[in-house]
């Protein structure tokens, strides 16, 4: 019998995704395992594989649509001598493109405002920003009738017009931008025509609804250090001028500054072992390895990718990590359970030139580290005032779980092991 091809949940959190594009067509001859279409959730691209064989006989949702449930049917498989119509009906009716979407469907007892055309010449009282999304829709505003005040067309009024009352010459709906009411209150401060509505893709709602609920329910405290890395930048540069080589010449690796702090954090999570937690309402869950998520930009946000047991593992391996990672995540390729999870992340702005800053906790993290930049400042020692290369290291904690005498004893061990390097090797 036909087989439905279901969303799929991408990773445990996963509750809707977008259903990028179709590789196959209808028509087309599948086998169990074939390629069928590319998922975009907030984070990464995945794919969807078909899961038995035979013809694609239906579509049921199309490309670039967002917002589709896990598990509602997007397609149908066929067997040998079947059709279309004998699919079986789709658990929950797939979500339309969302492109066009109104802001809010109105409730189905509310007045639909009529399309009656006005005298000739009267005068059309409108909100600015309902004469606005009725030009990008191609509607004509005077065919409405207004249900604010004295007859006053406002943005609801547009967004559930009827077909007819769009203009002969309406421009294509698919150009619109969905405005929620809520965003009259800002749009009105700037003069039309001096802006352009950029929709949100699914990274940039999820990072505002994550940190904002983090900075919300989160109670944050911050500590700050200088760290002396001469010794550390003496060292990194004599790794890798003795790191093997290719039969090309090439150096097989190489480490960087942050692969360093990656590893002190590690270390030190595991030298504080109460800091290595993550708070759930009704225990602490204690971590037995250091996984540490490291934050790295790309087009559109940022994702966290974790380095899982760092503490067990050398400078080269974590770096070769580090470069795969941000090589897949900025063609969003890492799989969920590679940017999920850990106890505690870093955030480096150093090479933007960013002397410090302080991060958000991001759950199920207890704590980050914030990075900023090397340079060279004068030191007293004794008596004497010397030129070192300092950063300064700002930690984020949880003051739920890290109180503020392990924030300040985890910090000075991560200090320690940035400032004498070598005991990381031993």
């Amino acid at each position: 019998m036909p087989v439905n091809v279901l969303m799929p949940a991408l990773s445990p959190t996963m509750e809707k995704g977008k259903l990028a594009k179709w590789l196959k067509k209808e028509g087309d001859k599948v086998k169990s395992g074939d390629i069928l279409a590319e998922i975009e959730t907030d984070k990464a691209t995945m794919e969807v594989e078909a899961v038995d064989e035979g013809t694609l006989g239906k579509l049921l949702v199309a490309a670039g649509t967002e917002d589709v449930l896990v598990n509602t049917p997007i397609a149908v498989i066929l067997g040998e001598g079947e059709k279309a119509g004998d699919a079986p009906a789709p658990a929950a009716p797939a979500p339309k493109p969302s492109a066009p979407a109104a802001a809010a469907a109105p409730a189905p007892a509310a007045p639909q405002p009529s399309a009656t055309p006005k005298p000739e010449g009267a005068r059309v009282f409108a909100s600015p920003l309902a004469r606005r999304i009725a030009r990008q829709k191609g509607i004509d505003i005077a065919a409405l009738l207004g249900s604010g005040p004295h007859g006053r067309i406002v943005l609801k009024d547009v967004e559930t017009a009827k077909p007819a009352a769009a203009a002969p010459a309406a421009k294509p709906a698919a150009t619109a931008i969905a405005v929620q009411p809520s965003d009259e209150q800002v749009l009105r401060l700037f003069a039309e025509g001096s802006y352009e509505l950029v929709p949100h893709d699914g990274m940039r709602k999820a990072i505002a609804r994550r940190l904002t609920e983090a900075k919300q329910t989160i109670p944050h405290y911050y500590v700050s250090v200088d760290v002396t890395i001469d010794e550390l930048l003496e060292l990194r540069e004599r790794l890798n001028l003795q790191a093997p080589k290719d039969k090309d010449g090439k150096h097989l690796w190489k480490v960087s500054v942050n692969d360093f702090i990656i590893k002190a954090m590690a270390m030190a999570l595991i030298r504080v072992p109460d800091a290595n937690v993550s708070w759930t309402e009704n225990a602490m869950v204690r971590h037995k390895h250091a996984d540490i998520g490291v934050a790295v930009s790309i087009p559109g946000g940022l994702i966290t990718p974790i380095v899982r047991k760092a503490n067990t593992k050398g400078l080269a391996q974590i770096s070769d990590e580090m470069k795969d990672y941000v090589a897949r995540a900025r063609n969003r390729k890492l799989k969920p359970d590679e940017y999920t999870g850990g106890s505690a992340a870093v955030s480096n702005m150093g090479m933007m030139n960013v002397k410090s800053f302080a991060a958000i906790v991001n759950p199920p993290h207890a704590s980050i580290l914030a990075i900023g930049s090397a340079e060279r400042r004068p030191v007293v020692r004794g008596n004497d005032i010397k030129i070192e290369q300092q950063m300064t290291i700002t930690l984020s904690t949880d003051h739920r779980c890290i109180d503020g005498a392990l924030g300040a004893e985890f910090i000075g061990v991560i200090k320690s092991y940035l400032e004498e390097p070598g005991l990381m090797l031993v």
